[in-house]
């Protein structure tokens, strides 16, 4: 799991490697990353076109404005591919540039100084990275926390009933579905959210 790399200052990752990268993410990407958790962000694209190597360090951006919201490394990613997979003798296509997560801010991006990147994938001098690292902070203490998401569904059996729960729960996602978050044992605390967000539920308190 990620988050949890051994500290060595006042973040997550230590000077192994002297490749240091920023990555500056479109706005709905960004978003679709606060959505779902995932241990890896993965490029493809004209953002990969730069060739970052296996443990760089990365500093995951997102502009208008420019903050800081994820540390990486680079990972290896899976062998190219043929341009053409009926032709042995064509070339190889690039695969994805995949950076794993050490330590993500997602929900409370750091604003950064200075310019954005000029692309979407630049390097970064070590300094520069260290100094932006280093605004993270020491990460938070980790809690537990009751998450629940309850639909009304009509159905034959308990069976069927089920089948139809995890449909919906496919097809409309986190951008529709509401999801109820409580603090392990404070359910009175319980807070419904909906794109990542905190979203009221009550329609009485729209009022």
């Amino acid at each position: 799991m990620t988050d949890t790399e051994p500290r060595t200052s006042g973040t997550t990752d230590g000077e192994t490697t002297t490749g240091a990268w920023a990555v500056l993410l479109p706005a709905e990407r960004f978003e679709a990353e606060r959505l779902v958790h995932h241990d890896v962000l993965e490029l493809t694209g004209p953002a990969a076109a730069a060739r970052p190597r296996p443990g760089d360090r990365v500093a995951v951006l997102v502009d208008e404005p420019l903050r800081l919201v994820a540390l990486g490394r680079v990972a290896l990613a899976a062998s190219g591919t043929r341009e053409d997979p009926d032709d042995p003798q064509s070339d190889l296509a690039a695969g994805p540039l995949v950076v794993a997560y050490t330590r993500r801010a997602l929900d409370e991006p750091v604003p950064v100084d200075g310019p954005a990147p000029d692309g979407p994938v630049v390097a970064l001098d070590p300094a520069r990275w260290r100094a932006l690292a280093d605004r993270l902070g020491p990460p938070p203490a980790r809690s537990t926390w009751l998450v629940s998401l309850d639909l009304p569904i009509e159905a034959a059996s308990r069976a069927e009933a089920v089948r139809i729960f995890w449909s919906y729960v496919q097809e409309l996602g986190p951008r529709e579905l509401p999801a109820f978050v409580s603090p392990y044992g404070d359910e009175l605390a319980m807070q419904a959210f909906v794109l990542g967000v905190e979203a009221n539920q009550d329609p009485e308190e729209d009022d």
